[in-house]
């Protein structure tokens, strides 16, 4: 089963592995841990401890590393690392290579054969050969693996998931064939749709809200890596907000739009353009993350990535010794201000303050009369109500009539 090193976990499916043994007890279920390069020496070495304590067969691997080794062409600057992340003493956290790996998979295959092989009745035929089966979720790297073993393009590779549509053997030697099969999706409660776009499992073009999405990238990335690989400045959290608190997926966008200099035909910034480069590049590499195995804590890791999660604990207790004090109640009417503004909820019109007018002229004036002379006066023939005047019209006899 191939895995995505930067999560191996989320790839995993247990209940595939216990189908597998329901049928046929001499299968084997290896975890074929890809884009292993991404990880510094001791994430590996945690993972590699983990998988040991819950007696998960694995292998370290980087599927691109491997072809462009076979090529002869220089990796991008993401996947190339320092010396020291090859060097250690532990062999099963050490990245294999195209020829250790074709070895390990030789080695496991003839001792699945000589198993089968010894408890089969003696009348059957045995068999002298093994199948490798890559399956796992889209995207995870199954077919550049394949690529990478055979030593030549034999299936198809995209970025893009569900390029695989169909079943394909190749045979490596007599005793191994390996098995490309298309990607499976398998079903989990746990994670949302954003995050299997983030994990690469659904299509970012095909992606409708992208903030989302976004959000989920940047709770997994620091800011200040954020900052450093896209060479932009983030706004800082308010002063009534928590100082430690991820950057919101509109404050990245609109950054990088302001960087890059994105804009939609309706003059605003085009986050839905930013939104998929920003998630190319972490599904690629370029935005460096990793999860780390249950029950572990991220102790000081200094890498490439900048991701030092000591130095991030040193900050936030800075952060909070910052926030003991309170604000005024000028600054936060001014980010309050400013969030109407950022938001459109605030008046564009400008105010105009009124000037003060002189104390001469405040003084009340004496409210003017009606003037009631249309009014009858009180007297005898009147009662003071409007004068209703009648006027007599001599009634219309007809037309005269000559006799």
């Amino acid at each position: 089963m191939v895995v995505d090193a930067r999560d191996p976990l989320f790839y995993r499916c247990p209940d595939l592995e216990a189908y597998a043994r329901e049928i046929d007890e001499h299968k084997k279920m290896m975890l074929l841990v890809n884009k292993a390069d991404l990880l510094p020496p001791e994430v590996r070495a945690k993972w590699a401890e983990y998988f040991r304590r819950n007696d998960i067969l694995f292998v370290f691997w980087s599927a691109i590393a491997a072809t462009a080794v076979l090529e002869g062409k220089v990796l991008k600057e993401q996947w190339r690392k320092p010396d020291n992340f090859q060097n250690t003493d532990d062999p099963e956290v050490v990245i294999y290579g195209r020829d250790e790996l074709l070895a390990r998979l030789q080695s496991e295959a003839q001792e699945i054969v000589r198993a089968r092989n010894s408890r089969a009745p003696v009348d059957e035929t045995q068999r002298e050969n093994a199948v490798v089966g890559f399956v796992g979720y889209p995207n995870v790297g199954k077919s550049s693996t394949i690529n990478a073993l055979v030593g030549q393009k034999r299936t198809g590779v995209t970025s893009t998931p569900g390029k695989t549509k169909h079943f394909q053997t190749l045979i490596i030697s007599e005793e191994l064939m390996l098995c490309d099969c298309p990607g499976l999706v398998f079903p989990s409660f746990s994670s949302s749709r954003y995050e299997m776009i983030t994990c690469g499992v659904l299509p970012i073009d095909r992606m409708t809200e992208h903030r989302e999405a976004i959000q989920v990238v940047a709770d997994k990335v620091p800011r200040r890596v954020i900052e450093s690989v896209y060479n932009i400045t983030l706004p800082k959290p308010k002063t009534y907000e928590r100082q430690s608190r991820p950057p919101l997926a509109a404050e990245v966008l609109r950054a990088y739009c302001a960087s890059r200099g994105y804009v939609a035909s309706s003059g605003l910034p085009d986050e839905t353009k930013a939104a998929r480069q920003i998630l190319k590049d972490y599904i690629g590499g370029k935005l460096p993350h990793f999860a780390m195995p249950p029950g572990m804590t991220e102790e000081k890791i200094e890498d490439d990535t900048g991701r030092e999660t000591g130095s991030d604990s040193e900050e936030g207790e800075g952060d909070e010794e910052g926030s003991e004090q309170v604000p005024g109640i000028d600054d936060v009417l001014d980010d309050l201000t400013s969030f109407d503004l950022a938001n459109g909820l605030a008046s564009t019109k400008k105010v105009t303050v009124k000037k003060e007018s002189a104390s001469h002229k405040q003084h009340k004036k004496p409210q003017r009369k009606k003037d009631r002379n249309w009014r009858v006066k009180n007297t005898e023939e009147g009662d003071g109500m409007p004068l209703v005047r009648v006027f007599q019209k001599p009634a219309n006899t007809g037309p005269l009539t000559m006799r």
